[in-house]
């Protein structure tokens, strides 16, 4: 169990009076990012800066054991920034308070959101979280919690339906309304945030629903940080760090640290610019460039990396063609559709190739592969109805979509089953089961609307090639059909 008073000399701890702090953010969704990421930040300027912002950490599905860790560890835990050289460790200290709804329960989540000093509720649940059609941005009224919270606002399950719960009773109480700032893998996440929680709320409440529209912000962000998930080799390099101390809510990352946010905030913020991160007015050309390039890539190499045979990120890096096809899908196919200005985009791609190469980081392709019905339209598929109007060319856009859809199909290149992770893996499951693995399956997948629209599907060029590039993988495998790109694109 985590003890401050027996840390080793050069692990950093909290050195600030953190009963001085004051829980001004609710943070939903208490997971491995959130604590390698925004509560790291909010810790350097605690320590830096005598920041008096605390968090309370909430979790509403999963993750009770997060929860209860750190509540038997003073709300401590530590963070290992994981470099092939060079791993330092820091003790965070700004979480006051930690609540998951399971356990205990909804009405003392609502309460926690409903304390007067909150000023913002910050949120980091995946995309598949906000309960939203990921093609349109919109809210899926059709999702079994919506259509819970419509019945029951009072006790909702969905995080639109949590936070509206609380926004609603604030302005009963006549409290001061808090700012609302998504800071999961979303293009213009503000603006999905703000889509879901009205849409919710004009369906119980025209009047509240306007109400939010002049009183609540919410800002946009861009994070980036690599994070893999827990694993027990993780835990054991961590309670090597700390002595021989455990730490069950003890995280790894690398040392890179990125935040970009929009500077709309109507309740006040820390002051986040003194302890590395970004204010800027606009944040969507930075969230572009991240997705596309760091994350698509990432996409790319999870399905076609796993398929392969290969393990983690820094795996795929020790084959040269996985390696260039990374940077050639950054620089040739996504950086040309970028509405970013001022940066210096090849050198952006080399970083992020260096940072791929970390092998201290044991970043599963399992992991970037979940959720994908959820990640293809912000990752791919905008970047590639982009070359489609342009007549430019994407290869290996198309052979990351046909890697997808060889990787749902179940079974990889040696024959064994796939665990697939998704929130629409029965309507997977059923389009593989009910067609040949052929073309078929092909338009299959490709009629999920709320995935790839109406347009792709209709779109001759884009099934071709989507089509061509399945059957290479189906007859080749994916290092040979990488190899063969590699080998016509350089």
């Amino acid at each position: 169990m985590l003890s401050l008073s027996e840390v080793p000399g050069n692990v950093i701890v909290p050195r600030y009076d953190r009963s001085k702090l004051r829980t001004r953010i609710a943070h939903i969704g208490f997971g491995a990012f959130h604590r390698a990421h925004q509560a790291v930040c909010a810790d350097r300027l605690a320590a830096e800066a005598g920041s008096d912002w605390g968090y309370c950490e909430i979790n509403l599905i999963g993750g009770e054991q997060q929860i209860a860790d750190i509540n038997a560890q003073q709300c401590l835990w530590t963070v290992s920034e994981m470099a092939d050289d060079n791993r330092p460790a820091r003790i965070v200290g700004v979480a006051k308070r930690a609540l998951h709804a399971q356990t205990d329960g909804m009405a003392a989540v609502l309460d926690a959101l409903c304390e007067p000093d909150i000023a913002i509720v910050s949120i980091t649940v995946t995309e598949k979280g906000y309960c939203h059609h990921p093609a349109s941005g919109q809210l899926n009224t059709d999702h079994p919690m919506v259509q819970h919270d419509l019945d029951h606002p009072d006790t909702p399950r969905s995080l639109p339906g949590v936070i509206l719960a609380a926004i609603r009773r604030r302005r009963a109480q006549g409290l001061a309304p808090f700012s609302v700032m998504s800071c999961d893998n979303m293009p213009e996440n503000g603006y999905v945030t703000r889509n879901v929680i009205t849409q919710l709320a004009a369906l119980q409440d025209e009047a509240l629903a306007a109400w939010i529209g002049e009183q609540i912000s919410f800002p946009s962000t861009m994070v980036d940080r690599i994070v893999p998930a827990v694993t027990a080799e993780t835990l054991a390099t961590i309670a090597d760090q700390l002595g021989g101390m455990s730490d069950p809510a003890g995280v790894a990352c690398e040392p890179f640290f990125q935040w970009v946010i929009e500077d709309n905030f109507v309740n006040g913020r820390p002051e986040w610019e003194k302890a590395g991160a970004e204010l800027v007015a606009d944040v969507l050309p930075f969230e572009e460039m991240k997705l596309r390039m760091l994350n698509g890539s990432h996409s790319l190499l999870a399905y076609l990396g796993y398929l392969a045979g290969y393990d983690h990120i820094s795996d795929c890096m020790q084959d040269d063609n996985y390696a260039r096809a990374a940077r050639h899908l950054m620089l040739a196919e996504q950086a040309p559709t970028l509405h970013t200005r001022g940066v210096d985009l090849a050198a952006y791609a080399d970083a992020l190739i260096a940072r791929y190469r970390n092998r201290a980081l044991k970043h599963r392709t399992w992991q970037i592969a979940m959720d994908g019905t959820q990640k293809l339209p912000q990752r791919w598929l905008d970047s590639i109805r982009w070359h489609l109007r342009e007549g430019s060319d994407f290869t290996l856009l198309a052979l990351g979509v046909a890697g997808w859809m060889r990787y749902v199909g179940g079974v990889d290149e040696q024959g064994q089953p796939i665990d697939i992770s998704d929130p629409l893996k029965e309507a997977l499951a059923q389009r593989v089961a009910q067609t040949p693995d052929n073309e078929e399956r092909v338009r299959a997948l490709l009629s999920l609307q709320t995935v790839f629209g109406d347009d792709l599907p209709a779109d001759a060029r884009f099934v071709e090639r989507v089509n061509r590039y399945y059957q290479q993988l189906q007859a080749q495998g994916a290092k040979a059909t990488v190899a063969a790109l590699m080998a016509t694109l350089d």
